[in-house]
């Protein structure tokens, strides 16, 4: 149980015990009962506006992922992909909520205007059962690490779509015979650009300009989808249960914008308007569920077997609309890079920011950044291939990010007398643990087992 201590006039000390960890209640200084807002101490002037946090988290989701959902049918089939997109959303949706509202209820008792996804985790084994209370050092640190692995393996992952764009479109219209990593030592110059911007505010434009070019991909595919007759009759309903792994890694990975979810709601001058009905996570999730499931089922139909790691990459090669869509993803894609690269960089510079004098502070960010992406696009050069990196990426760190720690950090915030009656939010977290350390176990054998074929070939 967390202790609060209120100092007297006369400097005595008298202890008030939180026995309930959801318990907005915290002492003034005079001793008195105090509900404490966090929402109120958020910065009005510098803050984003709802309409552009929406949009943020709209291109956070709204990735190179949307283009490998047909894949990921190609790995369930058509009804369990269907069904298992809908289910893998409202499991990602629902996992983002409670770790909202935890580190939503948890500021309240902290005091403080709001938590990163880390110090949500830390904040939480702080107050926890006292049993765990040496363990919020670890949880932070746990947190931090996974989300820098998981956005610079992701980054890896947009160099090498973008490069596969522009190769399979120069190539064509140029006659050109080039290697993808001619491409990938080509546009990494753009990306390094693009990882300098250090304020999510000035990512706004660059969302904005990617979601629209992401709809009017989104309308060209569509076209290109309906306009022949589809057909249905040779596409299994199942696929197989060996591929399922792979499904629901690539799915994840699709979908999992967890590592930004914080970063923006931290950002917001309301965020009051990020939870609830509405709200800026169910608008943007709703319209993302709907997106993949759309495009996964049709892409699908379409290409059958043959559909590719990006389904742009399907679309008639030299067909000038066709080249369109693949181009403007690729630039959708390049502007997504700064909103990703911005969350491992800030958990980075937060830990070794006091390692360099303060003077020193830029040109310093400028060559930790310039490295960073320099290695990204090394090793997207040595692993070029879309289909088994996308699924070995959602597996190891979504999966565990996503779905598990969200589950952990309410278990213990609410732990033990606020977990529902017959204790269904302890059951429903160790399910939906337990699915995630599957999810990992299978996704990253099937991932490594693709690379290894494919290199062995």
């Amino acid at each position: 149980m967390a202790e609060i201590n209120s100092t007297s006039k006369e400097k005595s000390k008298s202890v008030f015990t939180l026995t309930d960890f959801s318990s907005r209640t915290v002492l003034t200084e005079k001793g008195q009962l105090d509900d404490y807002n966090p929402f109120e101490h958020r910065d009005q002037v510098n803050g984003a506006s709802t309409s552009g946090s929406l949009a943020h988290l709209l291109k956070s989701s709204l990735g190179s992922g949307i283009l490998a959902m047909p894949m990921a049918f190609k790995n369930a089939g058509l009804l369990f992909g269907m069904v298992g997109t809908l289910v893998v959303g409202f499991l990602c949706t629902h996992c983002v909520h409670i770790l909202v509202k935890t580190s939503h209820d948890i500021c309240e008792i902290a005091k403080v205007p709001h938590l990163g996804f880390a110090e949500t985790a830390e904040k939480v084994f702080e107050n926890g059962p006292k049993k765990l209370r040496p363990w919020s050092n670890f949880a932070k640190q746990f947190v931090d690490g996974a989300l820098m692995a998981t956005y610079y393996a992701a980054g890896c992952v947009y160099i090498v779509f973008v490069a596969s764009s522009f190769q399979n479109v120069l190539n064509n219209e140029l006659d050109l015979n080039w290697n993808i990593r001619v491409y990938i030592a080509i546009i990494i110059i753009p990306f390094l650009v693009m990882g300098q911007i250090r304020d999510l505010k000035y990512l706004v434009p660059f969302s904005a300009m990617a979601n629209i070019f992401i709809v009017i991909v989104f309308g060209i595919t569509l076209y290109y989808l309906f306009n022949e007759p589809l057909k249905f009759s040779d596409k299994p309903l199942f696929s197989s249960w060996a591929k399922l792994p792979l499904f629901f890694a690539t799915v994840i990975f699709a979908m999992e914008g967890i590592g930004v979810v914080m970063p923006v709601e931290n950002s917001m001058k309301s965020p009051q308007h990020f939870l609830g009905c509405p709200g800026v996570l169910n608008t943007a999730m709703i319209t993302v569920v709907t997106l993949y499931a759309v495009i996964g089922f049709l892409g699908y139909v379409k290409y059958g077997d043959q559909v590719l790691g990006s389904i742009t990459l399907n679309l008639d090669d030299g067909a000038w609309l066709a080249d369109t869509a693949k181009l403007l993803m690729a630039i959708s894609i390049l502007f997504t890079f700064g909103l990703q690269f911005y969350v491992p960089n800030e958990i980075l510079w937060r830990k070794i920011s006091h390692k360099f004098p303060e003077e020193k502070h830029n040109i310093a960010q400028i060559l930790l950044r310039t490295g960073i992406i320099l290695l990204s696009g090394g090793i997207s050069a040595a692993i070029p291939d879309l289909e088994p990196f996308i699924g070995l990426v959602g597996a190891v760190f979504f999966s565990l990010l996503g779905i598990m720690v969200p589950s952990v950090v309410q278990t213990v915030f609410l732990w033990p007398n606020n977990l529902g009656r017959w204790n269904w939010i302890l059951v429903k977290n160790v399910i939906l643990s337990i699915l995630a350390i599957l999810a990992l176990i299978a996704g990253s054998f099937v991932s490594i087992s693709e690379i290894i074929k494919m290199y062995s070939k």
